[in-house]
């Protein structure tokens, strides 16, 4: 069996200290030496094969040099950049992220928590924060876990949360479909439960306010998916009322069963009906046409959540805080000048 290259062979390839060496390969600590030194440490343990020891690093520093991150829906897209956020963060600085898949539910969510607390992960990273209670989170604050909620709230657990600007950016895609002239605007809403659409729906609300001679209406789509936003859809065009000319949804997978219902009613986009969504999923641009939406920078969530986590854990201290990232609208070919 080969011998395990160590630190110090990668210090007398380098010709530096080992001490050095343990400074220009952690992210915490590679400020500390230069620029040069720090390239020739990199080009010495890539030329070795050297791999960290993570076992002993735990055992020096009395960490597993593991992440629990809990997801509700691993097939909904916006997880699996938030994830890759956090693991290009986690990764050089020697941690491992252990992922749990919860499909939204109370039981399977407490259940992962304490499965992970068992292998003695250094801290969590949540996004399946819901408004109201939450057993699972509310018990790892009791208990002094640190954690990091993204994308969605902790609810009445006092831990941070990284989230996105999602008022500026309803704000932006009403003014953009008023300035091409739409004047009957409707918001097919997700769940209530979620702090992230709660908030867009009341932006939109807020938006509406200050635009005289604009209607809108709120319709609740009651999950963010492709199918709610197509029974959505088609629930408001079977009211018989005056149709709206512009639609906003709570995602984009709303937003996609929202053109599915208009191309099934035998109406154009964005020719008869404007659609907006929200996220800038992976495959928007592919839509046809291809969607006009609000990007959510969903991989700087995941970075910005692990940043939290690590220094809390390095600091032992972790602070209350929420950081909004800002958010920007992608104008694309779902959107065009009113009809009417």
């Amino acid at each position: 069996m080969p011998r395990r290259v160590t630190i110090d062979d990668v210090a007398r390839l380098a010709g530096v200290h080992k001490a050095t060496v343990s400074r220009a390969l952690n992210e915490a600590t590679r400020s500390q030496v230069r620029a040069a030194t720090v390239e020739r440490v990199r080009a010495a343990a890539d030329e070795l094969g050297y791999v960290p020891d993570v076992v002993a690093r735990g055992l020096r520093t009395k960490t597993s040099m593991t992440i629990g991150v809990i997801i509700p829906d691993l097939m909904n897209p916006i997880f699996p950049p938030i994830v890759r956020g956090i693991e290009h963060v986690l990764q050089p600085r020697g941690y491992t992220a252990l992922l749990a898949n919860t499909d939204g539910r109370d039981a399977v969510e407490l259940a992962a928590f304490e499965s992970l607390v068992q292998r003695r992960v250094d801290g969590f990273i949540v996004a399946t924060g819901r408004l109201g209670a939450q057993p699972a989170v509310e018990r790892a604050h009791r208990d002094g876990v640190f954690a990091v909620m993204v994308n969605r709230e902790a609810g009445s657990a006092p831990y941070p949360v990284v989230t996105n600007d999602s008022e500026s950016g309803m704000a932006a895609a009403v003014q953009h479909l008023v300035d091409l002239g739409h004047r009957r605007i409707a918001h097919l809403a997700g769940p209530r439960d979620f702090s992230t659409t709660r908030a867009r729906a009341d932006a939109f609300a807020a938006a509406a306010r200050e635009l005289p001679g604009v209607r809108t209406r709120v319709v609740d789509a009651g999950a963010l998916t492709t199918e709610a936003g197509q029974r959505a859809m088609d629930e408001l065009l079977a009211r018989g009322a005056r149709r709206p000319t512009a639609i906003i949804g709570g995602n984009d997978l709303v937003a996609l069963g929202a053109i599915r219902s208009l191309h099934a009613h035998g109406l154009r986009v964005p020719e008869d009906v404007s659609v907006v969504g929200f996220n800038d999923m992976p495959f928007a641009a592919d839509f046809s046409p291809s969607l006009t939406t609000v990007r959510v920078p969903l991989r700087e969530m995941g970075m910005e959540s692990a940043r939290l986590l690590l220094a809390a854990i390095e600091m032992r201290q972790l602070d209350a805080r929420t950081i909004r990232i800002p958010v920007s609208l992608v104008v694309r070919d779902s959107t065009g000048p009113c009809c009417e």
